[in-house]
């Protein structure tokens, strides 16, 4: 199982456009090395940001 991938089989693999998952790497700070993405670390970025910063909606309560 590859663990470097690139933006559109990554996209595919965690359920965001390609897009998102390289925005998703500037705004967290996963490197992008010859067009490849490693995936835990793009994973575990992603679960450790705020699902504010997401761009989950924000429960009013």
């Amino acid at each position: 199982m590859a663990n470097h991938l690139t933006p559109t089989e990554l996209a595919r693999e965690s359920g965001l456009g390609r897009t998102d998952v390289l925005r998703k790497c500037l705004e967290t700070g996963v490197p992008i090395f010859k067009g490849r993405i490693d995936k835990n670390l793009f994973l575990a970025s992603i679960r450790a940001t705020p699902a504010s910063k997401r761009g989950a909606p924000l429960l009013k309560t």
